[in-house]
């Protein structure tokens, strides 16, 4: 049913830049020219790279890029972060003219970082070394800052040889990969060239004052309070010195941190009444998480754990509800059921719940083979937090786990109709179907999902199994226009890329 994805063993995401800058060289001269100065946006540098061409650059990067072993696939953390990048943009005060999806990538170096179309990659080291859900939300501010001001697509259009070199290699490997026959390697690579754009950019005093006034406003207006950007600044500056000489990585190097910027958000603060900023329990859950995740090696898992315990031992309320949690998660990686147990008991000790607590408990006891428990766990969970992607998915996996492929499907059409942007429950209904022997269903619905994720070549393929498999003329005459649509779409997103290749 799916295209078969082959085992990628990329390097690490500063691996990627690396490799991915050696490559763009390998097209003309060194990169020399930086685009500075960057004025407010004019129609000009629209008609340059429409929004339109920007979100099936965007497509076509991410399509790649999920494939890489670095990007956080976790349904808890991509909709938290999401949520917040959306919330965040609703109140931006320049329109932005791309939806935004924010999506968290595993490494332990504070960055973030925009790609075209509205995609910003958050670093699990920015959300672990957050003190507080407001500097988070600093940071992911500015870059929906930069998003709305289009410094990303006008920066990628600046005539100028680095952003020519930089077009044109990204171009190749994303028409490379667009056409399902070109090094796939090369068109993973394109993610790390893609996640370098504001590296090469160079962003302009007037660019990076321009995305803090703007994230200021959105995180106001949002109900974050905006000391909490202050108190980012500083920490950056500090870790800059601290790892000043040690190579690149940290989010100052992108976006350097000037006295007059720290000046101009500390005057901003000091004009603003005392805040009751909101918080999300999330934060902290999700926080600690990420903190197990992005430990690679069995030193960093170590201190991981330790950070935990320490904080378990010393924090009160949601925050030693997160420590243990983050506890249950890492004994659950290590397949320790009976300690998982343990901690995510202390975890729901005084009444603490969560989405992402209860949804622990259900993959516990899918590891422990109790599906049935699992599956209950999960529908009391999906009527508490009916808002939860995670919980959504947990009860999905349960109910496949239990041979309920029909309700299953059944629950995954409403789930559909609520969260219609999130491709893996197209993907999980396409199992229950195939496994139900709605073969031409099945195929037509990971022809969705692979239309979402921007793989169109492959999207076509499953339309035209599902063709070869039905003799309803009525159903062969809707999938002829589907195909013909996707093809019309696959052939002007050729086109468009075609534009910077030259």
């Amino acid at each position: 049913m799916t295209a078969s994805r082959p085992d990628l063993r990329t390097p690490t995401y500063a691996k990627l830049i690396c490799a991915s800058l050696i490559w763009a060289s390998c097209w003309s001269a060194p990169v020399q020219a930086q685009p500075m100065g960057l004025p407010s946006m004019g129609s000009a540098s629209a008609a340059e790279l429409s929004p339109s061409l920007e979100r099936t650059l965007g497509d076509a990067i991410m399509e790649q890029g999920r494939r890489d072993p670095d990007y956080i696939a976790d349904p808890d953390v991509s909709q938290y972060l999401t949520n917040m990048g959306r919330g965040l943009a609703a109140h931006s005060p320049i329109t932005v003219q791309q939806p935004i999806t924010v999506f968290g990538v595993r490494d332990p170096q504070v960055n973030a970082f925009a790609l075209p179309g509205g995609y910003v990659g958050i670093n699990s080291g920015l959300v672990v070394q957050a003190q507080s859900e407001s500097e988070l939300a600093s940071v992911l501010a500015h870059e929906i800052g930069h998003v709305a001001q289009r410094h990303i697509a006008r920066g990628m259009t600046q005539r100028s040889q680095s952003s020519g070199v930089m077009m044109a290699a990204l171009a190749a490997a994303l028409l490379a990969a667009l056409s399902g026959s070109g090094d796939l390697a090369m068109g993973v690579a394109a993610f790390g060239q893609a996640a370098a754009v504001d590296r090469q950019l160079g962003f302009s005093r007037q660019a990076e004052q321009e995305a803090d006034r703007a994230g200021f406003e959105m995180m106001r207006k949002a109900g974050y309070d905006p000391r909490g950007m202050v108190r980012m600044f500083k920490q950056l500056a500090n870790a800059s010195r601290l790892n000043e000489g040690m190579g690149g990585g940290d989010y100052t190097s992108t976006h350097p941190l000037s006295i007059q910027r720290m000046a101009d958000i500390e005057n901003r603060v000091s004009e603003m009444p005392a805040a009751h900023p909101k918080g999300s329990d999330s934060f902290w859950y999700i926080r600690a998480k990420l903190r197990v995740m992005q430990a690679r090696d069995g030193q960093s898992q170590r201190n991981a754990v330790e950070k935990l315990q320490l904080d378990a031992s010393q924090a009160a309320g949601v925050e030693q509800s997160a420590a243990w949690y983050g506890l249950a998660y890492a004994a659950l990686q290590k397949k320790d059921t009976a300690q998982a147990e343990q901690a995510l008991r202390n975890a729901q000790k005084n009444g603490q719940g969560s989405p992402e607590v209860a949804g622990l408990a259900v993959s516990l006891a899918l590891a422990q083979g109790d599906n049935a428990q699992a599956l209950a766990l999960a529908q009391a969970a999906s009527d508490r937090w009916p808002d939860s992607q995670g919980i959504a998915l947990a009860r999905v996996e349960s109910l496949q786990k239990t041979g309920q492929d029909e309700a299953a499907v059944q629950f995954l059409q409403q789930r559909i109709k609520q969260w219609p942007d999130v491709p893996r429950l197209y993907q999980l209904q396409a199992q229950s179907q195939e496994r139900l022997g709605q073969k031409v269903a099945a195929r037509r619905t990971m022809a969705s999902y692979y239309d979402m994720t921007g793989a169109l070549a492959t999207a076509v393929e499953q339309l035209q199994q599902a063709r070869n498999m039905t003799k309803d003329f009525y159903v062969q005459s809707e999938l002829d226009v589907q195909i013909r649509t996707l093809k019309e779409r696959l052939k002007a997103d050729r086109e468009l890329l075609e534009r910077f290749k030259s």
